[in-house]
């Protein structure tokens, strides 16, 4: 069996309470995907800028995720238009 290695960078930035997270998989052959994720802290909540990262960090990798599964779908042709998640 051949592996296959595909590499995510993701990029993470902070302004105040808010974090936003890109996700870009790159395939040897140098096709990219992205997805893209947010987090805001509540005003409630204590300050942990860690749980803002993560969050946003999951959030751009599940909208990564689906839109891989609906591209996946289109070129199968299951379907119409690739779904897109808004976070």
């Amino acid at each position: 069996m051949e592996a296959k290695e595909w590499t995510v960078r993701i990029r993470l930035a902070e302004d105040g309470d808010d974090t936003s997270a890109r996700a870009v998989l790159t395939t040897p052959d140098g096709t990219t995907a992205e997805g893209a994720g947010h987090a805001r802290r509540n005003p409630a909540d204590p300050s942990m800028p860690v749980v803002g990262d993560e969050l946003a960090v999951a959030r751009a990798l599940a909208d990564l995720a689906g839109r891989l599964a609906g591209a996946a779908r289109h070129e199968l042709g299951d379907g119409g238009p690739v779904p897109t998640r808004s976070w």
